[in-house]
């Protein structure tokens, strides 16, 4: 049997022995590093794609307001950010409820895409039976490399999809297939990090899509 270390979480855990006094010292300080680290990427992030945002964000809210539903979709640890992102527009803890919807939540679907036609059409064909123009399909990758969300991508744009994209490090294949209209990228080769950020990102655009739709609220 092979014993997974914590090397790569907190290499001094595995570095040898270590009085308690001294270890809950060493994992207090890495804490706070990974803390101020994440900090540091999450507001320089939304600073860099502030007017981005702003931008995705009107798009979204005349989508909406034209009858247009959200579908989100994501890999692993992403598909639970994608999860959590339908869940807050559709169950907002403030402002308006709107229609959305994760492309991972139902398993049987999921499951039977993935072994009856394979795991890279998983989305894609869920966009096909699911999505009209004018919806928004949103996607997570912290690589931004996911075969899966790239055809999904490449599908939502035949139908006039509304496509955004969240990608760590240089954006990968999400940044170069030309089907992503809103890519934010998250410049960080920690895929803990990247995933925190995008996180963010998607509360902020949340916020953002609120706000515009209460501005045309407000204007009628």
């Amino acid at each position: 049997m092979t014993h997974e270390g914590t090397d790569f979480l907190y290499p001094f855990i595995e570095a040898g022995e270590h009085d308690s006094t001294s270890l809950l010292s060493d994992l207090a300080t890495s804490a706070d590093a990974k803390d101020a680290d994440s900090v540091r990427l999450r507001n320089s992030t939304l600073s860099s794609c502030s007017s981005q945002l702003e931008e995705a964000a009107v798009e979204m809210a005349r989508r909406f307001e034209g009858g247009g539903r959200l579908f989100s979709a994501g890999n692993g640890g992403s598909s639970t950010d994608a999860a959590s992102l339908a869940f807050l527009f559709s169950h907002p803890p403030s402002g308006r409820p709107l229609p959305a919807r994760s492309l991972v939540a139902d398993e049987a679907i999921l499951t039977a895409l993935g072994n009856d036609v394979g795991f890279d059409l998983v989305f894609s064909r869920q966009v096909i039976a699911y999505a009209t123009a004018p919806d928004i399909l949103i996607g997570f990758s912290t690589s931004g490399n996911s075969a899966n969300l790239v055809r999904a991508f490449e599908q939502a744009k035949r139908g006039d999809l509304l496509t955004i994209g969240l990608a760590g490090y240089e954006g990968g294949q999400m940044a170069e297939c030309g089907h992503v209209d809103h890519l934010f990228v998250v410049r960080s080769d920690s895929v803990h990090r990247i995933q925190e950020t995008q996180d963010a990102l998607g509360v902020a655009l949340w916020r953002a899509v609120q706000g515009r739709l209460g501005a045309m609220a407000g204007a009628r």
